[in-house]
């Protein structure tokens, strides 16, 4: 068994793009859930919002890729509205259904073939970033080339991408910060906890819970950005409803209602995921038999890598469920 390999693949796991997208969508994430008690099902559909704006700028509207930011902004404050609109006066299952229906809506319309001449179909859209890394190039990180040190080596795109996406990490997860410890933040979480109680205050309760849904949106759209740039490519299915359900595991893994536990969640979610793929694809280089019976061949190791993820968060669940960072009497699970 290679522990090197291991090792070195865990690690890059703890800090790679990966770690990166999903820190910022459960910023967002955060925003909404953790600290506003909404139910958004519907995070990976703000991403697309995002991977979109970018791809489609020099694609199909013939200007710079840079307007793809606004435009994916632009797309998410868009999709927050018809999402917010018609349920944030209902109860939050309401809210649930309604975004986890929109995201899915968006990744059908994305992927239909009568829309392939805009969104690209299945194909999605292809070699749109190259404005990105060319920022890179000037800054002396060559795209071919390699750096860094064992175990963190990464090829000059790779390490472009993640120094962007950290940055973009550290900024927004302070922005965040600060706004929660503001008079903004402080009712966002009373809303939480009684709505009425703040609406007897005069506080308008809905206009807080649509700027919370917008605002971790918004942020949900730079983690689909920062995805779409590292692979320089847009796939609808990349944006399925799993995706929101893994960055709501990771959120509650290091903990809700807590900024920390929004960065830290995803990068431990990661380096365990990595973890236990590489572990068990060395295990299974021979199928593994018990007498006649063939116990695990490699075909298998993602699936059992997903059971043995899922049993370490039942355990979690049960013995920590505020995470790692959060605070057991700020959870908002019954969707306040």
């Amino acid at each position: 068994m290679d522990w090197t390999l291991i090792i070195e693949n865990s690690l890059k796991g703890l800090i790679g793009i990966n770690a990166v997208y999903f820190a910022i969508a459960a910023i967002g994430m955060n925003v909404q859930f953790g600290y506003a008690g909404l139910l958004n099902f519907g995070q990976a559909g703000f991403m697309a919002c995002g991977a979109y704006g970018l791809g489609m700028t020099a694609h199909y509207f013939d200007i710079s890729f840079w307007w793809g930011i606004p435009l994916g902004i632009l797309f998410s404050v868009l999709l927050g509205l018809l999402m917010g609109v018609p349920t944030l006066r209902l109860r939050a299952d309401y809210l649930a259904i309604v975004t986890i229906a929109s995201a899915e809506i968006i990744r059908l319309v994305v992927r239909s073939v009568k829309f392939k001449t805009y969104f690209g179909g299945s194909d999605g859209i292809n070699s749109f970033a190259q404005p990105f890394r060319k920022v890179g190039n000037s800054l002396g990180i060559e795209e071919a080339d390699e750096y860094g040190f064992w175990p963190f080596r990464f090829t000059g795109r790779e390490l472009w991408t993640l120094i962007v996406g950290w940055i973009l990490v550290a900024l927004l997860g302070f922005f965040v910060y600060k706004l929660m410890k503001s008079p903004w933040g402080r009712v966002l979480k009373a809303i939480r906890e009684d709505e009425d109680a703040v609406r007897s205050l005069g506080k308008n309760v809905y206009s807080y819970k649509m700027q919370a849904l917008i605002m971790g949106g918004v942020i949900g759209t730079i983690s689909g950005m920062v995805f779409a740039l590292d692979r320089a490519a847009v796939q609808p299915d990349n944006y399925s409803r799993d995706v929101t359900f893994y960055i709501l595991t990771a959120l509650v893994l290091g903990g809700v209602a807590k900024v920390s536990g929004s960065i830290v969640g995803p990068m431990m979610f990661w380096g365990l995921f990595t973890f236990m793929d590489n572990f068990l694809r060395q295990v299974a280089e021979d199928p593994i038999h018990l007498g006649n019976i063939t116990l695990m061949k490699s075909t298998q190791v993602g699936q059992l890598n997903y059971i043995l993820i899922g049993l370490t968060l039942i355990l979690l669940m049960v013995y920590r469920p505020q995470g790692v960072f959060g605070n057991r009497q700020e959870m908002a699970f019954d969707g306040r």
